[in-house]
């Protein structure tokens, strides 16, 4: 019997029914649909989850993707966490751009090959269900709930201090520490950072056209800031800023590196368009290394325009680094720096909307797999369809945790959560090519396994940067998850429970 999925022809999923398929919407079990821990999905559930009234609404095109990776990476990493990172690394955070960029290319190439061949809802959390069975599954698909959740609590926090900089510098509105930062931070609440993931909830009930088509004008704006920033760099630089390059020597450079990696998740937001996109096969690819590549050579660019601005010492432990470098460095006026704020608030705007829509995605997919308790209640579609119940949900919960907890804490939780994808969906790639030899596969990795396990080791060496804090709180997360997955999900599963079965709607 010919195993693996069928190619699937553009813009919907028909072909996905292989002669493995047409016996069972699994691969790897008994008969009967009772897989084990590891029941493969695949099949005819990949085809019914994708189709009919259970599945998302093909609307998204190749430039909303292309912009849905910009949109969902530059902003916070850039405009914020730059002056946290800088205090590691000097002004050799330029190389700690450039490896945590390379880190991500090697994941990129195995997201776009299981994001063309498997082209439905859930990101890494689906590759892992078609790929390294059910329990990999959820493990992997609770770990991006904490990624994309703390993400965007994370972003959000980045917007509130740029707002507070702009109202004071252009309204002379000094805004009380007590509203604009978390406890831990000087502050008790930080209105403005749940406000925004409030907007942002409202904008992704309105449907996924309406949200991306906003995203795309969003990254238009800020790629177009921050072109003048980069221009306003070169035309006043200083190069005695670079010296020395490296204070802290290559550990710091690298510890740099593991912390700034936040600036590169969002990327992989575009795997959770897989069953919202027009043409999966040619454009979830051209999405997903398109927009890495353009985010690398701007990540890169505005570094080096901001330490030619002002010295790497300026820019450490700032709220809005690049407004302070523009209005210290250039000599142009407040106006040139209010201008960097807008840019900011714009391309905050449109990362907090990208995560929150991948977050969700995945949600999603696991609530119609039947692994969430009250799933099936959850994971109903709005009129627009979209799941509006698991917008509303996370949108309350994100914001009260963007509301009162402080940056730093969050960004390294999320820059663990993303990692540990990364590594499962490298890893996914080599078993996929073993296990199912045949799948067609619109785009492939070159040089397998040996670029997955060059972006596996990558992954692996940050990890092993981050702080020991930030390891256990991750595990204490997977427990938990793994405690939710032995008493609800593993007695639910519609995989392991009924190999033909179709969420009920």
């Amino acid at each position: 019997m010919r195993s693996g999925l069928a190619r699937i022809s553009p813009g919907d999923t028909r072909g996905m029914a292989t002669a493995a398929g047409r016996g069972g919407g699994y691969a790897g079990g008994s008969s009967g649909g009772r897989g084990g821990l590891f029941a493969r999905k695949r099949g005819k559930l990949l085809k019914g989850d994708a189709e009919g009234q259970s599945g998302l609404r093909r609307a998204v095109g190749a430039t909303d993707l292309m912009a849905l990776g910009i949109g969902g990476t530059i902003g916070t990493g850039i405009f914020v966490i730059i002056g946290e990172a800088i205090n590691l690394s000097g002004p050799a955070i330029i190389l700690s751009f450039a490896l945590a960029g390379i880190t991500c290319v090697f994941s990129a190439l195995s997201y776009s090959e299981l994001a063309a061949a498997i082209p439905v809802s859930g990101s890494a959390y689906t590759y892992s269900y078609a790929t390294l069975g059910e329990l990999v599954a959820w493990v992997i698909g609770w770990d991006l709930i904490i990624e994309y959740g703390f993400s965007v609590s994370t972003i959000a926090v980045g917007w509130g201090g740029y707002l507070k900089d702009l109202l004071d510098s252009v309204f002379g509105l000094s805004l009380p520490t007590s509203i604009t930062a978390p406890p831990g931070q000087g502050g008790v609440v930080n209105l403005f950072a749940a406000g925004l993931v409030i907007a942002a909830m409202f904008l992704l009930l309105a449907g996924v056209r309406e949200s991306a088509r906003t995203n795309t004008v969003l990254v238009v704006t800020k790629l177009t800031i921050l072109a003048f920033f980069i221009v306003i760099g070169i035309t006043h630089f200083t190069g005695h800023h670079f010296t020395p390059f490296a204070p802290h020597g290559t550990g710091g450079t690298v510890d740099a590196a593991a912390l700034i990696f936040f600036a590169y998740i969002g990327f992989d937001a575009v795997s959770t368009t897989g069953e919202e996109a027009e043409r999966p096969q040619r454009d979830l690819p051209i999405g997903i290394i398109g927009s890495l590549a353009v985010v690398t050579v701007v990540y890169i660019l505005v570094a080096v325009a901001a330490i030619g601005l002002v010295p790497a010492s300026t820019l450490a432990g700032a709220d809005a680094p690049l407004t302070e470098a523009i209005r210290s460095g250039a000599g142009l006026g407040p106006w040139a720096g209010d201008i960097m704020s807008i840019g900011a608030l714009v391309a905050i705007t449109s990362v907090v909307l990208t995560i929150f829509y991948g977050q969700t995605r995945i949600f999603f997919s696991m609530c119609r797999d039947g692994l969430m308790p009250f799933g099936e209640k959850l994971s109903k579609l709005s009129p627009r369809k979209v799941p509006s119940r698991i917008i509303l949900m996370f949108g309350v919960l994100i914001a009260i945790m963007a509301a009162l907890i402080p940056l730093h804490e969050l960004a390294e939780l999320v820059n663990i959560g993303t990692l540990f994808a990364f590594l499962l969906v490298n890893i996914g790639v080599i078993v996929l090519r073993r296990t199912e030899p045949d799948m067609e596969r619109p785009f492939r990795v070159p040089l397998v396994p040996l670029f997955p396990l060059i972006g596996a080791g990558l992954c692996i060496y940050l990890m092993t940067k981050l702080q020991g804090a930030t390891w256990w709180r991750f595990g204490i997360w997977l427990v938990i998850g793994l405690v939710i997955y032995t008493l609800y999900g593993r007695f639910h599963s519609r995989v392991r429970g009924n190999e033909d079965a179709l969420p009920s709607r």
